[in-house]
């Protein structure tokens, strides 16, 4: 990652204008923010950036006292993640790990980084950050100002037509910056383009921005909605949109705003242009609720949207968040030698995404990292360095907004190694000597030595370099050509030497008969006098030379075969004084002693040699990972079971990722232990191994794969290992997890514990303790006992919390304490029928016995259950009774001491009546009451009376007085010549009594002295034939909908009703509901099919005539489209019309 910057501050030449450095956009230590909660370092309060430059925003936390990492967002406004837009106008970045973390103080920092590439005015606005960690929540608001050079367009005059031959047209004079000095010319009038914009029709604004040649035409949209206007009452809307909305790419959003006329039509624009409707774009109208939904949001849906009622408007913006891209493919790490091509590739879950390189902390671009390729192929992303050097040795990142990945890229010079030395030659004079090697470079050139002197080039003497084969070739051999040659490759400690052997022939004179004899050459290829070695896979070419008169016969033979094959892979070649034994591609079965005999007539002559094939080793067997740490693991193997026939000089380990193909060295030198540890490795990744051996011939085959494994540590110790209790036998512990539990996670604990003084430490639990806590039991009375516990995971044992001194096995005495609630010091009162549950809480060691009384008795178990535990005693009733009522009291004791609690519970009910109630006195308009207590006041006592009176004509019954605490009352305010009869109700906790207890007299209010006079009355004849004030009116409803017909008669008597369809009278049919309100008749009819459409009519008949009215019902299909005619109705609803004419009814 980058290092992070020490201040946010824009970056560009222009980024603050002179006069503004006292202003809101200083970013001198003034500004710096009051370092509280989790923040070391906050953003500024207050930003003034300039269009088109870049700013950089840091924020640092305080780890130190968080047990998890902790989690940063950046938020615009109130709930915009700013996540979802990285890339590149914004990036995020974040600087702690292992390697590069920050401690000041014996604190460690996170330092967290926003940088805006490129502002623009739509990035001014409120911003937060916030970062969290677990139960803990810290955040930052600062907000961000953007000002840019105003610009002022100039009009000009209409150019004229140009031809083919005008040359390039310059509309640079278009633009004139308002700080130019003005000419003495006479200007056109300039044209303030916000005023046009505020005052224009959003559907106008492209034209606009068209017309005068504006760029940013969203960004200026996003200004001009933030400069202050009146504030205008919205006749038009109830509610309007909500001033932004977010939603994932690829869902659906939902705009909801209600208006004030439920008819109205509304228009919804996007960026000023009207909507139209589609699949993609749906709008509903329900009641007052106007919605447009947006379907399968894309980012071209991010744009602002309004909803138009005429002259009225209201605004809203709509964010389309991108979902995180994540990183499918890690990266592997690459070991290579200097020169060879790297391709580090990742995979990541979305095409196209953006992928930002870094090689350590510095980001990678392609213009200005010419050695660096990126390629892209679909979901595939590479980072390509065509020939590594060792300044590429480092870490590579691949970061992109919803993921990272790392990789190692380690370089090693490169080794020359030798594939074929040089061999020793003996030749005889004029013939040809041929000096050959190959190394593993095709490109390294050398020098050829001639006892130390530099070898050049003749008629007589050629050097060649074809490939990795480097040749010198002496013609017409010499006996001053003997000598030590030697090869030396340019840029390499190395050198080849071989020797030149110039063989003399000398002429004697001999007899004519000479018995056989053999030359063997005991230079080249021959360890011993009799042993020759050769490597499996190489050429064998024995010369020997044969001396005898005349010419001797030549045989070879392996054991008791003789090789008379003359071509073939193993041959014998035969040439004037020579035998050349030839075994073409070595192998493991030519192994043994070859003999060679000479015969003439002279003699014979014999001579042994033993062939000794030499290979590579066979692979190493048993390769296993035998323990792991944090960041590394032990890796143990057997050695091959065939060493080749050579001493094994050691091994090379490689290790992958599981899942992955790229192998990494992890030594250059032989190793010579079958036992390696393995490091560098992350923590939590699953990885494999395999181990090559090497001997004086080379390399081996790879071994079998190791089975994987994962580089795990075991925990940190325990924290705040206590004793929570003890006994006489028995101890309780509890603790807190480890603070660092890493990939393994935590399986659980082991407790054990040891005597004083021992070393032996007892296990206590044979199964692992899940939990953070255990009793020891078992434990000796009277010893002093010292404790651990352990933590257990994957990776093993942590280390041992231990407790700082020894605890004493010993039960302590305490005093029995009962711990009476507050709330049961008084009286416990419950009514019948509901539950009684006492919990009482006590303390005291030993265990204390807990036994329960009730008025002096123990308690029976049938009517009251009782639980006792080690520190509450827990009364329960599970239906209360009368019978229940009484003092409980609780007795705690410990062998000779107790202590007491007294509980008085009380069962009530509602009370019986009143007893003998009775009228005793009346006068004017009033009457005196008088009544007993009654016998059963519900076990509590009587709260209250309340008295109610009734005349004799109606018997009606009012309240007169309620909560009346006394025995006796006055009622008044009676009324003259009225009879009345009394009644009372008791009243306690529980309410009134059930039954009241009537009076035995009655109260009469006699007349006094006052006579009416009636007027004369003729009764009025209100008898009438029936008439329809209201007539049915024809319907049209939908079917499946529950409608209704309405009509209003008057009559007197009373009509009789009837309903009829098609003039058939309807029944009982439950189909149909029939009203009559005051002369309203309603027919209602549940949910109708097309079947009780018809004629409908209604029949008023009494003793004096009768009246009919009839309608027309017609029921439509559902799938016939609603038509707004008159006399319908909607699809869905129901109508009901009911018209009031009651005025001689």
């Amino acid at each position: 990652m980058p290092e992070p910057v020490p201040a946010a501050k824009p970056e560009g030449d222009d980024a603050f204008p002179a006069d503004e450095a006292d202003s809101d956009g200083d970013w001198d230590e003034s500004q710096s923010t009051e370092l509280t909660g989790l923040f070391v370092e906050k953003p500024p309060e207050s930003v003034v950036a300039v269009a088109g430059t870049d700013v950089t925003f840091i924020a640092k936390v305080d780890s130190s006292t968080l047990t998890r990492k902790p989690t940063m967002k950046w938020l615009k406004g109130k709930w915009l993640d700013l996540g979802s837009k990285a890339g590149k106008h914004m990036q995020f970045k974040e600087t702690y790990d292992r390697n590069t973390k920050v401690c000041v103080q014996e604190r460690c920092i996170y330092t967290y980084e926003m940088k805006i590439i490129k502002v623009v005015p739509g990035d001014a606005g409120g911003y937060r950050c916030e970062v969290t960690a677990k139960d803990k929540c810290d955040s930052s608001t600062f907000e961000i100002t953007v000002e840019g050079e105003r610009y002022e367009l100039v009009c000009f005059n209409t150019l004229r037509d140009a031809g083919e031959d005008e040359g390039d047209l310059d509309f640079s004079a278009l633009l004139k910056a308002t700080k130019r000095k003005k000419k003495p010319e006479k200007e056109e009038p300039a044209i303030d383009v916000w005023e046009l914009l505020k005052n224009a029709h959003p559907s106008e604004y492209e034209k606009i921005a068209f017309e005068y040649g504006i760029t940013d035409l969203r960004g200026m949209l996003k200004r001009l909605k933030k400069m202050k206007v009146e504030p205008k009452h919205s006749e038009a809307f109830l509610k309007k949109l909500e001033s932004c909305y977010s939603v994932e790419k690829g869902k659906k959003i939902v705009l909801r705003c209600e208006v004030v006329d439920p008819d109205v039509q509304v228009k919804w624009l996007k960026n000023g242009q009207e909507i139209k409707p589609s699949a993609k774009y749906v709008m509903e109208a329900n009641g007052n609720v106007r919605t447009l939904t947006i379907n399968k949001a894309t980012l071209a849906d991010d744009a602002a949207y309004e909803c138009v009622i005429g002259e009225d408007k209201c605004f809203t913006e709509v964010f389309v968040k991108e979902p995180p891209v994540t990183i499918t493919k890690l990266m592997d790490d690459y070991h290579v030698v200097v020169g060879e091509r790297v391709e580090f590739e990742i995979e990541v879950s979305e095409e196209g995404a953006h992928v930002m390189w870094f090689f350590e902390d510095q980001e990678l671009h392609k213009d200005k990292d010419t050695k660096f390729r990126f390629k892209k192929d679909g979901k595939k992303h590479t980072l390509i360095i065509q020939e590594a050097t060792l300044d590429d040795i480092g870490m590579y990142h691949a970061w992109t907004n919803g993921g990272h990945t790392k990789g190692e890229l380690e370089v090693e010079e490169k080794q020359l190694e030798v594939l074929q030395d040089i061999a020793d030659l003996t030749v005889r004079a004029t013939e040809q000597a041929l000096f050959k090697c190959e190394v593993s470079d095709d490109k390294v050139t050398g020098k050829w030595y001639k006892d130390g002197v530099e070898v050049l080039p003749n008629s007589r003497i050629k050097m060649t370099h074809i490939g990795r084969f480097h040749r010198l070739i002496i013609e017409d051999v010499k006996p001053e050509d003997a000598g030590d040659y030697t090869f030396v490759p340019d840029g390499y400690a190395l050198s080849l030497s071989a020797k030149l052997n110039f063989l003399e022939i000398k002429i004697d004179y001999v007899p004519r008969q000479d018995p056989p004899k053999i030359h063997l050459d005991t230079t080249g290829n021959m360890v011993s006098q009799n042993t020759i070695i050769v490597v499996a896979g190489n050429k064998l070419r024995l010369d020997v030379e044969i001396t005898g008169e005349p010419a001797p016969t030549v045989v070879w033979s392996k054991g008791d075969q003789v090789i008379t094959n003359a071509e073939g892979r193993v041959r014998v070649e035969a040439r004037k004084d020579l035998s050349c034994f030839v075994i073409e591609g070595a192998e493991r079965d030519d192994e043994g002693n070859y003999t060679i005999c000479v015969t003439n007539p002279a003699g014979e002559d014999k001579a042994m040699l033993f062939v000794k094939i030499v290979d590579v080793p066979d692979p190493p067997e048993h390769v296993k990972c035998t323990s792991v740490g944090e960041d590394s693991a032990t890796i143990t193997w057997e050695p091959p079971k065939f060493d080749g026939g050579a001493l094994i000089k050691g091994y090379l380990m490689e290790r992958k990722k599981k899942g992955s193909s790229r192998w990494t060295k992890l030594n250059f030198d032989v190793y010579e232990s079958t036992t390696y540890e393995a490091k560098r490795m992350i923590e939590g990744i699953f990885y494999e191994m395999r181990v090559f051996a090497v001997n004086s011939i080379g390399l081996s085959q790879p071994s079998l794969n190791s089975k994987p494994f994962m580089p795990i540590a075991p925990t940190s110790e325990p924290t705040r290992l206590t004793v929570h209790d003890v006994t006489d036998s028995t101890c309780t512990l509890k603790w807190l997890a480890p603070e660092k539990i890493g990939a393994g996670g935590l399986d659980g604990y082991i407790i054990e514990y040891c005597k004083e003084g021992a070393t032996e430490w007892v296990v206590a639990n044979q199964d692992l303790c899940e939990k953070q806590g255990y009793v020891v039991r078992g434990l000796p009375v009277g010893e002093k006992i010292n404790f651990r516990v352990v933590a257990v995971n994957i990776a093993g044992r942590s280390p041992p919390a231990i407790l700082s001194q020894p605890v004493t096995i010993r039960e302590i005495m305490e005093y029995p304490k009962i711990r009476l609630p507050r709330d049961l010091r008084t009286k416990y009162i419950r009514k019948v029928g509901e539950k009684v549950n006492l919990t009482i809480p006590f303390q005291g060691k030993p265990r204390p016995v807990a036994t329960w009384y009730k008025d002096g008795q123990p308690i029976d178990p049938k009517m009251v259950n009782v639980r006792n535990s080690n520190v509450d005693s827990i009364l329960f009733i599970r239906s209360a009774e009368r019978e229940h009522t009484g003092k409980y009291e609780l007795v705690l004791q410990i062998e000779n001491m107790e202590d007491r609690a007294t509980i008085d519970i009380r069962i009530v009910e509602k009370p019986g009546p009143p007893l003998k109630v009775r009228v005793t006195d009346v006068w004017g308009f009033n009457a005196a009451l008088e009544w007993d207590p009654p016998r059963d006041d519900g076990n509590c006592e009587i709260t209250g009376y309340t008295i109610q009176k009734a005349d004799l004509k109606t018997k009606d019954w009012f309240t007169v007085y309620e909560h009346n605490r006394r025995p006796n009352c006055t009622a008044s305010d009676l009324i003259m010549g009225n009879e009345y009869m009394f009644r009372v109700y008791s009243e306690n906790l529980c309410g009134l009594s059930e039954e009241p207890c009537h009076s035995k007299n009655t109260a009469v209010i006699a007349k006094t002295g006052l006579v009416q006079k009636t007027n004369p009355y003729k009764e009025k004849d209100m008898c009438c034939v029936p008439k329809f004030t209201q007539p049915l009116v024809d319907r049209s409803v939908v079917a499946g909908y529950s409608t209704a017909i309405s009509c209003a008669v008057r009559g007197f008597p009373k009509p009789k009703i009837i309903w009829m369809k098609n003039k058939m009278i309807i029944g009982e049919d439950p189909k149909f509901l029939m009203q009559n309100n005051q002369g309203v008749l309603t027919l209602n009819i549940r949910k109708p099919s097309t079947f009780d459409g018809g004629k409908y009519s209604c029949l008023a008949v009494n003793e004096l005539g009768q009246d009919e009215v009839e309608c027309k019902l017609d029921v439509r299909g559902k799938d016939r489209k609603e038509r707004g005619t008159s006399g319908k109705v909607h699809l869905g609803s129901s109508i009901s019309l009911v018209v009031l004419n009651t005025d001689d009814y």
